[in-house]
């Protein structure tokens, strides 16, 4: 019995421990979610105009004038031996690098020289009657082809002109649109640094806010032990304690029902026993009278019925023996308060949670104490990140702003200012344009070629007015716009080649690492930090938008790992629980003397003979007289002797009468008292069944109790400590994570650099080259123009000399002015 005791004990314990593990699995809460840090709002750009439909011509220029490759090393030397005495042989290089620009150069110079002097020898020239000034045009076959030829290759300069004077509107209202812009998009890219450096700080916090709702979560939790633990040591012992409190309760009901069926029959048996005791004395009377009657001599055939008076009776008995046994142990059991006990077991099991409320107070309050150092400890993360300059950066970078927004008026001035000139020379440029395109218009429109040169009508002669003027006023402006084009063609094509290019490939950004390039300039010592920095991996480390615990190599300077290893605190606290003394005391459920009465109880419902029972119950309601009676109404009618013959009539009354009585008063309560036996028999048939199990689950509970109870609390208390050091230990992981993985992810600060270098030189700088490239595109295309103007207003203007040309087989020839006297030729003038 022992062995069996044993085995079911360690069975038990084990089935509880795989439980427990599962349960307080289940009970731990999940890992909720933690709050993405907030990125910082980035400002959209001012900039919507941009010059790109020229871009690619125009780099592409740039490219043909500068093919060799940005002269870094050059550059650094220049700067740090800017006072040595090798300032020659760097000039030498300097020149030889820029040779392309030097040639272009070299040629808007003859430009500027050689158009002016062109144009006043010309209009000397033309002043004296040469270079065409003479207003004589030879007519010969070839005379109309000539006109067409020179008509379409001006109108195809004009439009060529036409073309670049139209680049040139555009990129003044961009270079226009991009000034006025600036101070805005300056601004904003300030805002986008400031905001990004005021996040990261902002990060930090949070991710320590988010620490101290997690240790207040673990310390509520704490604070609730009896609750939390309490509720897991309950659920440990749920499945061991709910069957034998149930099977208690129901056993108490089944001894309360066969109680309260005993009583009834007890009831039952209480009205019956004085009915049939004066019904048995009543039939003993009626039968004695009736052999009476049938033993006189006068009494005809009354031997016949003598068998049957002989078998009526009214013997069945309702003592039953077996009850008064059943009686006495249901009694007993009621006694017992079997309910009592299972509330008693109850009240224990519900009074687990205040247990372990008291008996873990000290180890709460140490446990607290410890999540405090943890606290502080996580707190120190950002007081010993080596980020001071985050402090005073936005201060600086709001000194900065406040200086845009000071010149910001002056900077709209200069974008309206720009505009102005660049629609200046931009008009200047379309006069020559309209002139061209009047001349060839009205040219066209005016000419007759049937007509004398000297008979042109006023509309063809203004058409060639028009194209001298355009040629006049080319001459005039296109030196001056030349020497724009190459100011502009010197600084902002070099800006391109030397800052934009450079700043594209990074190369530039490596010239500003180069050790010593700038005096005083150390950027760890700038940002306070003892590590090597440069600029060129910080800056590719955000462009790829690392945090920023990457970018400034924050792993030399700071040991993250030490400031969040929470070991040492977590050991503690777990040390305490373990050390806790959760007594839970005994309680045992059923005593000895109460299982006594149970299996008392259940043997005597065993052994109870309810059959036996039914059976006389079932003899008493077989009982029937009427049969009796009618025999001896039957005898009665054949009998001679009147008195005989009444009193058989009298006595058969009697039987009925008795039957009657039978039937109306005791058969009601037969039928009701075998219900009722029917019943407990009912219930007696499973009595011992509840009882073994009964018996049977409260002595796995007891053994539960008895011997399994503190490695239940044990399990469960570190059930408990593993699920609040889970969520804690994951807030570590968490923050580790963050801190390392997403604060300060620093692509914001790549953003601003890269919308720096869109603002000077995709913009400005790419506007200002269009606008010089397209003013440089209308002076080239102005030589030709004033060639072929020239020669095609010859065709238009009126003529004062005719030069007569007929289609015929005589050519005439003109007389030679030797031959002629000066009379004639005066004449001929006239």
């Amino acid at each position: 019995m022992k062995s069996t005791t044993k085995a079911v004990s360690w069975s038990g314990v084990l089935l509880l421990f795989l439980w427990t593990c599962a349960s307080g699995q289940q009970s731990c809460p999940v890992e909720k979610m933690r709050p993405e840090l907030q990125p910082p709002n980035e400002t959209q750009s001012q900039l919507t105009l941009n010059s790109a439909f020229m871009t690619p011509i125009v780099h592409s220029f740039l490219g043909l004038v500068q093919p060799n490759p940005f002269p870094k090393d050059l550059l650094v030397r220049m700067i740090n031996n800017f006072n040595s005495n090798t300032q020659t042989e760097m000039v030498k290089e300097v020149l030889n690098y820029e040779k392309g620009f030097l040639v272009c150069v070299a040629i808007g110079i003859l430009y500027i020289v050689l158009m002016p002097l062109i144009g006043l020898i010309f209009a000397c020239c033309r002043c004296c009657g040469n270079c065409g000034g003479r207003m004589q045009q030879k007519q010969t076959s070839s005379t109309n082809c000539k006109r067409r030829s020179i008509y379409c290759s001006t109108f195809i300069i004009t439009v060529l002109i036409l073309a670049g004077n139209i680049c040139m509107f555009l990129s003044t209202t961009y270079t226009s649109e991009t000034v006025k812009s600036s101070s805005k998009e300056i601004t904003g890219i300030l805002d986008d640094v400031k905001g990004y450096v005021s996040s990261i700080p902002q990060q930090i916090q949070q991710v320590l806010d988010e620490s101290s709702v997690t240790v207040d979560q673990v310390k509520n939790n704490l604070k609730e032990t009896g609750p939390l633990l309490g509720g897991l040591i309950q659920n440990g012992l749920k499945d061991s304690l709910d069957p034998a409190f149930n099977s208690i309760i129901q056993i108490a009901q089944v001894i309360n029902s066969t109680s309260a069926g005993l009583l009834h029959v007890n009831e039952t048996l209480g009205q019956l026993k004085p009915n049939i005791d004066a019904l048995k004395t009543n039939f003993s009377a009626v039968r004695q009278r009736i052999n009476n009657t049938m033993n006189q001599p006068e009494c005809m055939n009354c031997s016949s019925l003598q068998q049957v008076v002989d078998k009526l009776s009214l013997e069945g008995s309702l003592e039953f023996s077996d009850q008064n046994d059943l009686s006495s142990a249901v009694d007993k059991a009621r006694n017992a308060d079997v309910i009592g006990q299972a509330n008693k077991g109850r009240d224990f099991f519900d009074s687990i949670p205040q247990k372990v409320q008291n008996e873990t107070q000290e180890s709460v309050g140490s446990a607290l104490l410890q999540l405090d150092g943890i606290k502080d400890k996580i707190s120190g993360v950002s007081k010993n990140l080596s980020l001071d300059f985050l402090k005073t950066f936005p201060n600086e970078i709001s000194t900065i702003q406040r200086s845009v927004s000071v010149y910001s008026p002056e900077v709209e001035r200069a974008s309206l200012i720009s505009r102005a000139i660049g629609l200046i020379l931009s008009c200047l440029i379309l006069l020559v344009v309209v002139c061209n395109l009047l001349g060839l218009l009205l040219g066209a429109a005016g000419l007759n070629p049937k007509q004398s040169p000297t008979e042109r009508s006023g509309t063809s002669n203004c058409g060639g007015i028009f194209f001298m003027v355009g040629v006049g006023f080319s001459f005039l402006i296109s030196w001056i716009f030349m020497l724009v084009v190459l100011i502009l063609f010197i600084v902002v094509g070099n800006t391109y080649t030397l800052v934009c290019v450079p700043w594209q490939s990074k190369q530039l950004i490596q010239v500003i690492d180069t050790p010593g390039l700038i005096p005083g300039f150390n950027l760890s010592k700038t940002l306070n930090m003892n590590i090597s920095l440069n600029i060129y991996n910080i800056y590719s480390d955000c462009e790829q938008n690392a945090p920023l615990w990457t970018t400034l190599h924050l792993n030399e300077l700071f040991d993250l790992n030490d400031y969040l290893n929470v070991s040492m605190y977590t050991q503690e606290i777990y040390q305490r629980f373990e050390a806790a003394q959760i007594n839970i005391a005994n309680i045992t459920i059923l005593s000895p003397d109460i299982k006594s009465q149970l299996n008392n109880f259940s043997k005597s419902a065993s052994s109870m003979n309810f059959s036996n029972i039914i059976q006389h119950i079932n003899d008493v309601s077989r009982t029937n007289l009427s049969s009796a009676a009618d025999s001896l109404d039957l005898l009665a009618d054949k009998q001679s002797n009147q008195n005989i013959s009444n009193q058989l009539h009298g006595e058969a009354k009697d039987l009925r009468d008795i039957q009657a009585d039978i039937t109306s008063n005791i058969m009601p309560l037969l039928l009701e008292l075998n219900s009722t036996i029917n019943n407990l028999s009912a219930v007696a048939s499973q009595i011992n069944a509840s009882v073994q199990n009964v018996l049977q689950n409260v002595g796995y509970a007891q053994d539960i109790l008895n011997y399994n109870v503190s490695q239940i609390v044990r399990a469960e208390s570190k059930v408990f400590v593993d699920c609040q050091m889970k969520n804690f230990l994951a807030y570590i992981q968490w923050a580790n994570q963050t801190i390392t993985g997403n604060v300060g992810r620093c692509r914001p600060a790549a953003a601003a650099i890269d919308r720096t270098e869109n603002l000077l030189c995709k913009h400005l700088v790419g506007s200002l080259n269009a606008f010089w490239f397209s003013l440089g595109w209308c002076m080239l295309f102005l030589i030709p123009s004033i060639i072929l103007s020239v020669k095609l207003a010859k065709y238009y203007r009126r003529m004062k000399y005719s030069d007569v040309y007929e289609n015929n087989n005589f050519p005439m020839h003109p007389f030679p002015k030797a031959n002629l006297k000066p009379e004639f030729v005066e004449n001929v003038k006239q």
